[in-house]
């Protein structure tokens, strides 16, 4: 049977993957998150005008000819206001963000003045009306729809929510992920492996890849290659109301290999298994309808693998569950070293990009691309994406390039 392209698995993925029901939190809880509903301003900013600059608060009749002297009558400072009128020849000292008098109509700039004592200043330019001053509403008013439905909220988005009076907002559902490692041959990391055995280190990458993307994990821990602790785990996901449960090994089809056969039997809908790529082949994908559903992905146990297909599947299923579209970070680049022609699957080949002195982006495959080396995963920061039965490419040819998280491009 002809495997699955990866693009076709993508779309399979996406189309059976919901929007997440909206829940209110407080805005310290809201960041990178979707709005579900919009921000309407229950207040106006400023609330009132409001002077731009330090400076003098005057009337802008008085200094059309200058240099003219002033009497000094008063101050007004951020959260206290001057309650006096300003009558002509006179002006007040303000600071910015003070309310602006009520009969100044201009703001000259502490630059253009010269204090001549406790009482009087000098102006040595004019000014236009209105010059420096902030109005009532100039950034938002009452009412106003400051934020739309699905906007991500940025720190200037949760600032702007706060100013416009809000203290919590309605945004997209977390996605709960939970990850489950099996496999007799695990130990937990920081415990010395005895003999035929290795250390666990898959869900600490899935789950770190899954934080960046703004999701809550729950780590289910290492169940042995054995049908009732792989059943138990299961049980535990959905108890604890997972959105998306992320096994890693197990999936394929040898004797050892437990983990479909105890999911269907849990009442998983099996969607696809095996996927035209490498590394990782042998990723499964279903939903157990006993929770919200659940969504399950089971990914290769080969430590790369289960990375790879973290990138290229599990992100663009918590972005879509969180409301957010998905792009992948997806650039051109220049070949610093050849590629052999490519097989029948598409291949995510491990390698470092950078901008050479011109300024383009080059990108260099590391040389050995065996899908157990984490020390070659943790060097990259990018994947070429080498499509399948793709030519020979030489020095120099033109490839694209799927950007990782953890690393930037270097300059």
């Amino acid at each position: 049977m002809a495997l699955l392209s990866v693009d076709d698995a993508l779309a399979r993925l996406l189309a059976g993957t919901s929007v997440l029901a909206s829940e209110t939190v407080p805005l310290h809880e809201a960041g990178g998150r979707v709005l579900a509903t919009p921000v309407v301003a229950v207040l106006t900013q400023p609330p009132f005008a409001a002077s731009a600059m330090d400076g003098y608060a005057l009337h802008a009749c008085d200094i059309q000819n200058t240099p003219v002297r002033l009497a000094i009558i008063g101050e007004a400072a951020a959260g206290h206001a001057f309650s006096g009128k300003i009558g002509a020849g006179e002006a007040v000292r303000i600071f910015t963000g003070a309310p602006v008098p009520d009969t100044a109509d201009t703001i000259i700039v502490q630059e253009k003045t010269k204090r001549i004592d406790d009482t009087t200043v000098e102006i040595s330019e004019s000014a236009a009306l209105n010059k420096n001053i902030r109005p009532v509403g100039g950034d938002f008013k009452q009412e106003d729809t400051v934020l739309p439905r699905g906007q991500v909220l940025t720190p200037a988005a949760l600032a702007l929510a706060a100013a416009a009076g809000h203290d919590a907002v309605e945004v997209i559902g977390r996605p709960r992920v939970a990850i489950l490692s099996t496999g007799d041959e695990l130990v937990p990391a920081g415990t010395r492996p005895g003999a035929n055995r290795i250390v666990a280190s898959n869900a600490y990458g899935i789950g770190e890849i899954a934080r960046l993307h703004g999701t809550e994990i729950i780590n289910l821990g290492i169940a042995p290659d054995e049908h009732k602790a792989i059943c138990r785990a299961v049980d535990e996901a959905i108890r604890q109301k997972t959105d998306i449960l992320v096994i890693s090994g197990g999936v394929s089809a040898g004797d050892y290999d437990l983990v479909q056969d105890v999911l269907k039997e849990a009442g998983m809908v099996p969607d696809f298994w095996k996927i035209a790529m490498r590394p990782g082949k042998p990723l499964m994908s279903g939903i157990l309808p006993a929770n919200l559903p659940l969504r399950v992905l089971g990914l290769p146990g080969n430590p790369v693998s289960s990375l790879v297909t973290a990138h290229v599947f599990l992100v663009p299923v918590i972005e879509k569950m969180s409301g957010r579209t998905y792009a992948p970070q997806i650039l051109t680049a220049s070949l610093k070293s050849p590629l052999a022609a490519n097989g029948s699957r598409r291949h995510y080949i491990r390698a470092i990009a950078q901008h050479d002195t011109e300024g383009e982006i080059t990108v260099t495959p590391l040389a050995n691309q065996d899908s157990s080396l984490l020390s070659v995963m943790a060097q990259s920061n990018c994947l070429i994406v080498h499509e399948a039965d793709a030519p020979e490419q030489t020095k120099g040819g033109r490839c694209q390039i799927l950007l990782l998280e953890h690393f930037p491009i270097n300059c």
